[in-house]
């Protein structure tokens, strides 16, 4: 059965969210309140996952996003009319979150397998059938790339089209990584003398400082 990947595109990309009013947090914002145990709660059955425990403890006992005392900027988790969801992110995928996130080595072969069936021009006997391919070739990459990020949250906006990114679904739930694709095209690790860094260890830190490049 031939996948249809222009429509599984329009729908992948349905799972972002555009109506969470408001900007990424920056240096010199104010943080939010912690949330309520209630809050959470509803905020994870709505969202259909759990937090990771650091986080959970987080969102309870200091801040519900912002700018905290130790400089960490994170987007912040509230409840909109959209409902809950990050305050000015517009890159997690909703639709998304509750599958595992998927190491980059599981999908290292199939990335370079898409790549090689780019269409070529030469390959086509006009300009016409050329567009088609590669158009239904594009839309398999957005939807390819869009899955990179499955089950995880966009948790903190780097600048220059890099972020943060916080796992909350599968075997790598509580993770920190680094989504360098805007130069790279890589997402990597964040890691701590040598080990993967925890959530609690990333606050008040740069990714950038812990990205092995």
């Amino acid at each position: 059965m031939t996948t249809d990947w222009m429509a599984e595109a329009r729908r992948t990309v349905r799972g972002r969210r555009s109506d969470q009013p408001g900007s990424p947090a920056r240096p010199g914002a104010c943080p939010a309140p912690p949330l309520s145990e209630t809050e959470i709660c509803e905020a994870e059955a709505e969202l259909g996952i759990a937090f990771p425990d650091q986080y959970r403890t987080y969102l309870l006992s200091r801040s519900a996003g912002g700018v905290d005392g130790a400089g960490s900027a994170m987007n912040r988790l509230r409840r909109s009319a959209a409902g809950w969801g990050w305050q000015g992110d517009t890159d997690t995928n909703y639709d998304l979150l509750t599958t595992a996130f998927p190491h980059p080595d599981s999908y290292s072969a199939a990335e370079e397998e898409l790549n090689g069936r780019e269409p070529l021009t030469d390959g086509y006997p006009d300009g016409n059938a050329y567009r088609t391919a590669w158009q239904h070739w594009d839309a398999e990459y957005e939807v390819f790339q869009e899955r990179k990020t499955s089950g995880a949250v966009y948790i903190q906006d780097n600048g220059c089209g890099f972020a943060t990114l916080l796992v909350v679904t599968g075997p790598f739930r509580g993770s920190l990584w680094f989504d360098g694709r805007a130069t790279c095209d890589r997402i990597l690790p964040l890691h701590l003398d040598g080990r993967p860094v925890s959530f609690e260890e990333w606050l008040g830190r740069g990714s950038m400082d812990l990205v092995g490049w």
